[in-house]
């Protein structure tokens, strides 16, 4: 099932066990920020994005290696180099994602970004490496930028895709075969929102963090809310800004953001996540904010 029917979708999705896969991912891998610095046509549609002045590209590989070094202690996680001419390869989740046996490259809407498709060391890693199966997306001409598009829901199967300049309904549609889910709900993020994991998180899925503003229609933000209830935790605006909703869970327990974001977070949300029995770990990224995307965005899973 692929539709906008938010009732219908919630309906087919009430019926699905948990058993569609591992709802974490068993490794993890980045890309280094090398060439960090403003890309103006990504710029055009992430309003998240700070102008070239506060572009700090030492910073941003201090607080990347961190984040590095932090991952490792709960999943395995590689690291590939950057490249002067792809300045926003850090966020590599956008460019490439995995389900069992197979990755998938997405087609990216930036001319900026569609060169970081073209790794042939990272597919290399995928097809030679791991053995898997390609699915590539990126030489059709609809946008698909997996994972900041698509919020997944790995237990159940199910799939979250806000509608952007970033993704179209025949993008989406592509996604969720290549994905093989079980259904897939379209929406229309709000204007100014250019992917759907800065305004939605599904923890582990147990847990949502859902910020309202990002979404056209609030009815979407009510089935999430009563979906993942009780532990549905909608963020204020605040929380929102400072990228609390592009949060991971790499493992049953923890869930990770950056140190802007846990700071941001309120009493109430602090005590919806104890309750959802996850515990909060924090790296600064406040460099690498800059460039319109926090600390999901940095992380491309593997399943």
């Amino acid at each position: 099932m692929i539709t906008r029917d938010i009732k219908a979708f919630v309906s087919h999705a009430r019926t699905l066990a948990q058993d569609f896969g591992p709802p974490t991912a068993r490794g993890a891998f980045l890309i280094s920020p090398d060439g960090f610095c403003l890309a103006h046509e990504s710029a055009t549609d992430n309003r998240y994005m700070a102008d070239a002045t506060r572009f700090d590209a030492a910073c941003a590989t201090s607080e990347h290696h961190e984040l590095h070094r932090a991952l490792s202690e709960v999943v395995p996680t590689i690291c590939f180099p950057g490249h002067d001419d792809t300045p926003d390869a850090l966020f590599p989740n956008n460019v490439f994602a995995t389900a069992e046996g197979r990755y998938i490259v997405g087609r990216m809407r930036h001319p900026v970004r569609q060169r970081e498709a073209a790794r042939d060391d990272i597919r290399a890693f995928f097809a030679g490496v791991l053995d898997y199966a390609e699915i590539d997306l990126s030489d059709q001409a609809h946008p698909c930028e997996l994972t900041g598009s698509m919020v997944i829901d790995r237990g159940r199967g199910i799939g979250f895709c806000g509608l952007s300049e970033r993704c179209d309904e025949v993008g989406a549609q592509l996604m969720h075969e290549a994905f093989g889910l079980r259904a897939t709900l379209l929406f229309d993020l709000a204007p100014g929102e250019y992917h759907t994991n800065v305004v939605l998180a599904l923890l582990a899925g147990r847990a949502a963090l859902v910020c309202p503003r990002g979404f056209a229609d609030p009815g979407v933000v009510e089935a999430v809310q009563d979906f993942y209830a009780p532990h549905a935790i909608v963020l204020s605006d605040a929380e929102h800004a400072a990228f609390a909703g592009n949060a991971i869970a790499l493992s049953r327990d923890v869930a990770w953001m950056s140190a802007g974001a846990e700071r941001a977070l309120t009493p109430a949300t602090r005590a919806a996540l104890d309750a959802a029995s996850f515990t909060v770990r924090a790296v600064p990224l406040d460099a690498i904010e800059a460039a319109g995307g926090s600390l999901r965005c940095c992380v491309a899973e593997l399943y």
